[in-house]
């Protein structure tokens, strides 16, 4: 069945949006209140998870299904095979650094990025080599799990801001995640507007370059070193699990794997140069790790059943109404330029929002994908130009969510809050800039020529 015979069926409801509302009021609102009455770490005071609760109960009560039948929805989402594939990178990424950080990998690998890049280009490396791995693998999860945990030891070794660290991190790896032809928004975005994966990334990199261009130029002037550290020997042994993931990522192997490896190498690394170091020891590393992550774990679950809830109940399907009948508002009596600005600003409206709802780029696109295609069809917008408009908007929504996957995954490996770490997430600002400038300034007559 189709994404668009799913709306049709399914009743357009503005109520439908309410849980998401609730959830953002307390979870946002609470830590801006405190933080404005001075109470320190304001955004931890109230617990995300917790938070969700009262939105799940006003989701509950709001579905016109029987409690029961409301609640396998709402497990349904809470099982989906995505939301179950990130808290899988959640556990397997907390239990790598707890075992790469307890057996000296983070300080070993922080002192080799200490000898080999330029004390003033710390940032921008960060940001290259987070894109870089990004693009090979096709995941920003991924990415952060691997490099976070060396940019945290780089970040307080030089006495930089660990906020615009984590920021840097995001922002190379939603670079490389929008650009890469593995990635399953790319996957996602193609698929559903029926054009090559080549073309969207033609399309695609002439929007996403400029603004990574502009952002390293920030990152470069932001590297203010407070302290220059100092490099000692490098230890090549327990800088191998880092090596070893960072190849194999870059080979294309699956994230699962490729961090399966990393934790039995350091722990193998650990066990035969690190004096006391055991297997009981290895073992409660690992479940530290799963601890680690155990409110992102929670919080990703319950968003995925609210999604779901809102999904059935028909919040999304209201939002793809809503941007339909303003693009139709737009589009009449104009010129065939404004009909396309219209179109392809209604495309990234689409994807943006419905991305806001469910906190998942992939989802997002798959959600709003048979919408975008018909009004793409409808006023002449290119299959690649509406893949690149999709996969562009869904990255830049998802890396500037503070309950999204990858800001919840930096918040918890630099113990920051999600707000901290998407605000200083300047590649996805740049992003959306860009993007709206290319839609603007599109030539009323393009797409033919680009057809």
């Amino acid at each position: 069945m189709s994404n668009t015979t799913q709306q049709s069926i399914i009743k357009p409801s503005a109520l439908a949006l309410l849980p998401l509302g609730v959830f953002l009021t307390l979870f946002i609102g609470v830590g801006t209140y405190l933080t404005m009455q001075g109470v320190d770490f304001a955004f931890y005071q109230l617990p995300a998870p917790v938070a969700a609760l009262p939105a799940i109960v006003i989701a509950l009560l709001l579905s016109k299904e029987k409690l029961n039948k409301a609640i396998e929805q709402f497990l349904r989402g809470v099982g989906h095979s995505d939301i179950i594939a990130m808290c899988m990178i959640y556990l397997l990424a907390g239990a790598f650094a707890a075992v790469a950080k307890a057996t000296g990998g983070v300080d070993a690998t922080v002192n080799l990025g200490l000898s080999m890049i330029p004390a003033s280009m710390i940032l921008p490396g960060i940001f290259v080599i987070s894109a870089f791995i990004a693009t090979a693998m096709g995941t920003s999860m991924g990415t952060i799990a691997a490099v976070a945990p060396v940019a945290l030891g780089l970040a307080q070794a030089a006495g930089m801001d660990v906020a615009l660290t984590a920021g840097v991190v995001l922002s190379g790896a939603m670079f490389g995640d929008n650009l890469s032809i593995i990635s399953d928004t790319t996957i996602a975005s193609t698929r559903s507007q029926g054009c090559q994966m080549k073309d969207k990334f033609r399309e695609n990199i002439r929007i996403a370059l400029p603004a990574a261009i502009v952002a390293i130029l920030v990152f470069a002037f932001s590297s203010t070193v407070t302290e220059v550290p100092a490099a000692s020997d490098i230890e090549w042994l327990k800088v191998l699990p880092y090596i070893t993931i960072l190849v194999l990522a870059v080979s294309g192997l699956n994230v699962f794997v490729v961090l399966g490896i990393g934790i039995l190498l350091a722990g193998g690394i650990g066990l035969v140069s690190v004096d006391d170091y055991s297997l009981s020891t290895y073992a409660k590393d690992i479940y530290a790790g799963f601890g680690n992550m155990q409110e992102i774990f929670l919080l990703s679950m319950l968003i995925g059943g609210i999604s779901e809830l809102m999904r059935q109940q028909g919040g999304l399907a209201y939002l793809t109404q809503m941007i339909s009948r303003i693009i139709r508002v737009f589009s009449k009596d104009h010129s065939q330029g404004q009909n396309l600005r219209a179109s392809e600003f209604g495309i990234a409206g689409l994807v943006g929002l419905t991305n806001v709802c469910t906190a998942n780029n992939t989802v997002a696109i798959i959600v709003s994908g048979g919408v975008a295609r018909e009004l793409a069809e409808e006023n002449g917008v290119t299959p690649r130009r509406s893949a690149s408009l999709l996969d562009i908007f869904s990255c830049v929504v998802q890396g500037v969510l503070p309950y999204g996957a990858q800001a919840l995954l930096l918040g918890s490996v630099f113990g920051l809050s999600p707000l901290e770490v998407v605000s200083h997430s300047y590649y996805c600002f740049f992003l959306a800039i860009a993007a709206v400038i290319a839609v603007l300034l599109k030539h009323p007559n393009r797409q033919l020529a680009n057809a």
